[in-house]
């Protein structure tokens, strides 16, 4: 890593949207894996191949979550020894997150593949749903150490201030994962298992190809003393410090969502696709808001390391403004487009086509310029080494708001499933304010994850 990946110095909006960019092509390139998925078989098995996708992506977002959660651990703790110019501190922390990762990847595939199915038959998959999603599910879930290679390595670099390299590893990827789509699910007709098999296959490619990168560049390799394993207990503890919280985090996100789509499954398939698709759109809106978190959370952790608090305090003030007016331009776009980003998925069903587009004019609107906010100083906390606030944020989002809200507009007041679009709209409000109020009181800028600072 060269000084040019350093976050410290230059232009804070300059070096955010530089940061940025890259993240949000990444992140945008690699939601494809699913949304080419449900766009494929859409077109190909139809809605009930978009119900039993939609349904296992709730399960594989949960997967992903644990692997970017306690990945993240090992960036944030990379990003403050980069800020320290502690060359050291970064080789060893990347070892103990490589071992962390290969251990925490064989525990999720065990679990995955126990639980899937009571999991599905919980929140009530519709029945012909049923076979395809649990296909789909299996699939991925033996590629589970692929997801945590990929997500570990691209972690390292974000934290060491390259967010370019990520990108070009996920666009390989994509175009791989785009052929293998089309082939496994059309001409093959291997169906939804397909769709599985392509992403495993693509996200595999992708880590083997950073694994060459890192040896290509010699990161964390340029001294000697460095090769050799040692089991470092203070940097393990450091990042599963914050890797867990933040993981835990992200799961009941996660997890709050897979409850609502149980909820959704009650009132049939056409609401389950088009909320499903909604979903999916309204994942993608959210991209450029979580590409600016991560510049936040890299550029906040390397300023605690290096102790420039006034340079972390400028960096979360530049990024609330710049998070919340980039996604209100996403906002109207996607108010503006609603349908025709529905029809985009292939359905036929009016019902599920219209279910869709009331799903994306409630919870794509002005409750995205809060969830913006909130994911802003959710990222920050992170970044300092306080995942247990950004942990606390999401059981207030997604239990206290999220669920129980959806549950009583739906249920006790009889609102049907539109009473639950309105309750994931107004989940984000209640952490914000938490999140505001942390970055106010101003005990974090005492917090740093390295010892003897």
């Amino acid at each position: 890593m060269t000084e040019e990946h350093s976050l410290l110095t230059g232009s804070v909006p300059k070096k955010l949207a530089s940061f940025a960019f890259p993240l949000l092509s990444a992140n945008l390139l690699q939601s494809f894996y699913n949304v080419v998925d449900m766009l494929v078989v859409g077109q190909i098995v139809g809605d009930t191949g978009l119900a039993a996708i939609g349904n296992a992506s709730k399960l594989c977002y949960i997967i992903n979550s644990i692997c970017i959660g306690m990945t993240m651990g090992g960036a944030v703790l990379i990003a403050q020894y980069k800020g320290a110019d502690d060359k050291r501190g970064q080789a060893e922390s990347f070892q103990m997150l490589a071992l962390l990762s290969l251990v925490s990847s064989l525990l999720v595939t065990v679990v995955s593949l126990a639980t899937y199915q009571p999991l599905f038959k919980m929140v009530n998959v519709p029945a012909d749903a049923y076979p395809e999603a649990c296909n789909y599910m299996k699939i991925f879930c033996c590629g589970t150490v692929f997801v945590f290679g990929y997500n570990a390595v691209c972690s390292v670099l974000k934290g060491l201030g390259d967010s370019k390299s990520p990108l070009y590893f996920v666009g390989v990827a994509t175009i791989i994962n785009i052929i293998l789509d089309i082939v496994l699910v059309g001409p093959l007709g291997i169906g939804t298992a397909g769709a599985a098999y392509a992403t495993i296959t693509a996200q595999g490619i992708s880590f083997v190809i950073s694994l060459f990168y890192l040896k290509r560049h010699r990161i964390f390799l340029s001294m000697e003393d460095h090769r050799k394993f040692t089991l470092q207990w203070d940097k393990l503890i450091a990042i599963v410090k914050v890797g867990l919280p933040t993981a835990i985090q992200m799961v009941v996100v996660n997890t709050a969502y897979l409850l609502v789509t149980g909820m959704l499954n009650q009132f049939g398939t056409a609401v389950s696709a088009g909320s499903n698709v909604g979903l999916q759109i309204n994942t993608f809106a959210g991209m450029p808001c979580w590409a600016i978190g991560q510049a936040v959370t890299a550029m906040v952790g390397q300023c605690m390391g290096a102790g420039q608090i006034d340079r972390a305090r400028k960096v979360v003030k530049i990024s609330l403004v710049m998070n919340v007016a980039v996604t209100f331009v996403v906002v109207i776009s996607v108010q503006l487009f609603a349908e025709p980003l529905i029809l985009l998925f292939g359905s036929t069903n009016p019902e599920a086509v219209n279910d869709g587009v009331y799903y994306l004019r409630v919870c794509c609107s002005i409750n995205s310029l809060i969830y913006a906010i909130m994911y802003t100083l959710d990222s920050f906390a992170i970044g300092v080494g306080a995942a247990n606030v950004a942990m606390i944020n999401a059981l207030l989002d997604a239990v206290i708001v999220r669920l129980i809200m959806s549950w009583f507009l739906a249920f006790s007041l009889n609102m049907g499933f539109i009473g639950i679009y309105y309750g994931q709209a107004l989940s984000p409000i209640l952490p914000a304010i938490v999140g505001l109020l942390y970055f106010i009181n101003r005990k974090w800028e005492r917090k740093t994850l390295l010892k003897n600072r």
